[in-house]
């Protein structure tokens, strides 16, 4: 912490001090074999040390604790805690102090002043004490500027400041994936690196989804009623280590109905990560609003609604289809099928499906059967608009197993 003193003699003095947690006290162990010269005295020297754990002489944490000794770190998201203290050092009264505490980011000016209101009079060897919280929501430097002003018995009016410069540090790096699947959900990968020097205990990392999604969290597997973490019960995230963290997040309703909302750029939510440290320091750090960029589908999209996970080889099965309209323009269509080596289509190809306005869905039942086993690709639909004589080719539209049912065979 630099400070910055005025010259002028002052009848009062100004103290700050940071509030931060004590540490546990360590020590180095010496050690060696009972045969060799020093025998069992390092051992004894141990044993009588107060600091040491008693039966654990040999590790190096202690059972003391350490007051800190000098400013330390402070990172993004934690609360910052002052002790600020103004001494009457003179043998004389002074009246009207006034004692003002603001700190100076890049961006602005915040006033941590308890109260702005004046004392009436401090007398010799009294002191005025106050203690200001702050949670550190900028990275970079901040300047905490501390002022006095006082009136003194002859009704001189006196004011004097003192700075103090600080850094505040990254705790976390966060890297974000989008994945987007083949119906309208989205998977969201969050790569959260501890990059302090200290391990943390992660006690919460959630997503706020915005008001177009509804959020599933993919970090716990099922255990009894419970669900359990993925990353086991003791949630430690050690210096320089990286967890991920996944979501699915799906549209609501209202707006997976309407094709042209979800284009474009989109707010997907934020993520909301809250740790603890050493002793319990609690630290919250919330992203800005995450955004992705959604999938083009052109003038028309075509997704499949219902499809089975394993089939009977030659034997027809039933499929749903969703076509959507997601062009600014109503379209007349015509969908053909085209039969391919190993899928084949029931029913008659070229069949009108009539008019679809902008924004605007039909669900289409479909039979379809596949003379090979294995992994198969559910291709060869066509849509053709009759208006502008546009057509529409999707292949790969979803997958399927194909098992024979005399035998044991598997995808």
């Amino acid at each position: 912490m630099d400070v910055n003193q005025a010259k002028q003699e002052h009848l009062l003095a100004l103290k700050v001090m940071r509030l931060t947690k004590p540490t546990l006290f360590t020590n180095l162990p010496v050690t060696c074999e009972a045969r060799d010269l020093p025998g069992d005295l390092f051992a004894q020297l141990m044993r009588d040390d107060p600091s040491t754990i008693k039966g654990a002489e040999t590790l190096m944490l202690g059972e003391m604790l350490t007051l800190p000794q000098n400013f330390g770190n402070i990172f993004l998201g934690e609360t910052f805690s002052s002790y600020i203290s103004v001494h009457n050092d003179s043998n004389q009264v002074v009246k009207d102090i006034l004692v003002k505490a603001d700190l100076q980011t890049s961006s602005q000016r915040l006033n941590l002043s308890a109260s702005n209101s004046a004392v009436a009079e401090l007398k010799p060897e009294c002191c005025i004490d106050d203690v200001i919280h702050h949670e550190v929501k900028e990275i970079g430097t901040h300047i905490l500027v501390c002022a006095v002003s006082y009136t003194s018995q002859f009704g001189e009016k006196l004011y004097f400041r003192k700075f103090f410069k600080f850094q505040v540090l990254k705790p976390l790096d966060v890297k974000t994936k989008f994945y987007n699947a083949e119906t309208d959900e989205v998977f969201l990968e969050a790569q959260i690196q501890n990059i302090t020097t200290s391990p943390m205990f992660m006690e919460k990392v959630s997503l706020e989804p915005s008001m177009m999604y509804n959020v599933t969290e993919l970090n716990s597997v099922a255990s009894g009623n419970e669900g359990e973490s993925t990353f086991g019960k003791m949630s430690y995230l050690q210096p320089m280590d990286t967890r991920q963290y996944l979501y699915c997040l799906k549209p609501k309703p209202e707006y997976a109905e309407k094709a042209g909302v979800i284009k474009g750029v989109t707010v997907i939510g934020k993520l909301d990560i809250v740790w603890k440290t050493n002793l319990g320091e609690r630290g919250r750090l919330q992203t800005s609003q995450l955004q992705r960029m959604a999938p083009g589908y052109g003038d028309i999209r075509l997704s499949l609604e219902v499809i089975p996970d394993t089939v009977n080889l030659e034997e027809p099965f039933d499929i749903v289809c969703k076509i959507t309209n997601c062009s600014e323009r109503t379209m007349d269509l015509v969908m053909e099928m085209c039969n391919m080596r190993s899928i084949h289509w029931c029913g008659i190809s070229g069949r009108q499906l009539g008019k679809l306005s902008p924004g605007a869905s039909l669900s289409l039942p479909l039979t379809v059967f596949s003379s090979e086993q294995g992994l198969q690709s559910i291709s060869g639909l066509r849509l053709t608009d009759t208006f502008l004589k546009r057509t529409y080719e999707y292949d790969d539209i979803a997958q399927v197993c194909v098992v024979c049912p005399f035998m044991s065979n598997e995808c």
